[in-house]
Formats: structure tokens, sequence, C-alpha cells
């Protein structure tokens, strides 16, 4: 009766989720100013250190920029919200710009996202690449590179589809392609540890459930496999692609 009840929640927040809310709804994570409440960690550096100010904020808009950089040397970074989160609706506006960083891999291309139900920063290791989370993928399309976005990817985790133990990296949505330098509006609707919905632009292009532990796990990482992931830390990621995010906002679901 339960997992009905969070299905019909879950479609009402979905076909309302393009509709009018009262501002003090939403609690704007990202204030347009500067990156007060953002813990920044990016691998080889250590926890709250900027390396070659990857992370900032330039006339209202929160950027990753390689600006500083001569090449990347796999960097891979992330700027957690400081707190952590189970039930809610996250709104992200984002957009791809410029030119990837010379050194930075192929599949970084146009590419980025939002980590969620993250291990707490400070647990993270110094080289570690990416945290124990789930990840919300966005992709970005050229003519000649037609990729959809709000993937699910599972660093160091598993997740279900149907009734399948999902083990694989990465799996599809069914959104359309989004190119240039267009902004997309993504909507994250979680329920702790139970339904997740990915939505571009009103629509709702990726459902699955049960978020867990799972594959290799970091070094000193010490949950055991097929531990329920409920609640974390959310996250921005850095992937040596430059990219920009205009608005960050979440609104609490009670159950």
């Amino acid at each position: 009766m339960m997992k009905k009840t969070l299905i019909f929640a879950a479609i009402t927040i979905m076909m309302a989720s393009c509709s009018p809310k009262p501002k003090e709804q939403w609690i704007q994570l990202f204030n347009g100013e500067n990156l007060d409440g953002w813990i920044i960690k990016i691998k080889g550096s250590p926890l709250g250190e900027n390396y070659k100010n990857t992370f900032r904020v330039e006339e209202g808009i929160m950027k990753v920029s390689y600006s500083e950089y001569d090449t990347f040397r796999m960097e891979f970074g992330h700027i957690y919200y400081k707190e952590p989160f189970s039930s809610y609706r996250l709104r992200v506006e984002y957009r791809f710009t410029g030119e990837q960083v010379p050194g930075g891999p192929s599949w970084g291309y146009r590419n980025s996202g939002i980590m969620f139900h993250c291990q707490d920063p400070a647990t993270i290791g110094l080289n570690q690449d990416w945290p124990v989370s789930v990840e919300v993928q966005f992709l970005g399309s050229t003519a000649d590179r037609e990729t959809p976005t709000m993937n699910v990817c599972t660093p160091h985790t598993h997740i279900v589809m149907g009734d399948s133990l999902i083990t694989q990296h990465c799996t599809s949505s069914t959104s359309g392609f989004f190119y240039d330098d267009a902004w997309v509006m993504a909507e994250l609707v979680v329920y702790a540890d139970s339904i997740m919905h990915h939505i571009v632009n009103c629509d709702t292009v990726l459902t699955y459930s049960k978020p867990q532990i799972g594959g290799d796990l970091p070094e000193g990482f010490t949950l055991p496999q097929g531990t329920p992931l409920k609640d974390g830390y959310i996250a921005l990621q850095s992937e040596s692609h430059p990219v920009e995010f205009r608005k960050v906002e979440i609104m609490k679901i009670r159950q």
C-alpha cells in the first residue's frame, strides 16, 4: 500500500512540476552570489581546496571553469551542498559552454551531472574519483554527437528497474537531444530508497528504485553490499567540460 501511495504522489508531483509554485516552497541551495553552503572536493586535492578556481560564481551563475588549467590530469571534482537530504524534488538549470579542456577523456565531452545520496564528503579519499552515490548524468549534444541527457549512472552502487537489479554502470533515459549552449531544466524526484524519477523540461524520462551499495567500493568504505541508500549529500560535477548552473533549488517531501 505504501508503494502505491508513493507512486501516486510522485505522479501528482510530476504532473504539477511545471506549474507556478509559491516561492517559499523552494529552498535555494545556490544563492546566486557565492559558494557559501557548498563544500568542494577535487581528486588529488584536500577537502575544501578549490583547485585552480574550478568552481566559481560569475554574473549570478555557478560555473565549472578550466581557464586556469593547461591540461586535465583526471582532476574529477564535485561540489557538495553542506547537508544531506532524503526525500525531495531537486531542480537544476544547466548548460554546457565552450570547449573541453585539453587532456579530458572522450567520455567527458559535454558531460556533467548531479550526484545524490552521496557519502559524506569528509569521508572521500584524496585520490577517489567519485563518491559512493547515484548520478543523474547530464550530456550535451552536437550535430555530430547526439546523446540523451538525464541518464542514470551508479558509481559504487546498484539500482532496481522493474524487478531487475541493474549492475551496469549507466542506463540511458528517453530524453530528446539538447544542443549547443541551450539551458536545460533538470528535475529529480527522490523518495528516500524507494522511487526516483528524472524529469527534463517537464518530461519524465527515467524511473527506477531501491538504490543500494554495490560493486567495487573505495578503499576504507565500510558499508556492506546491498545496504539501502535512504539519504545523502547532493553534489554537482566537474568532469573536464565547462558547465554552468543558474538555479539549484530543493523542495523537501514529507512522507
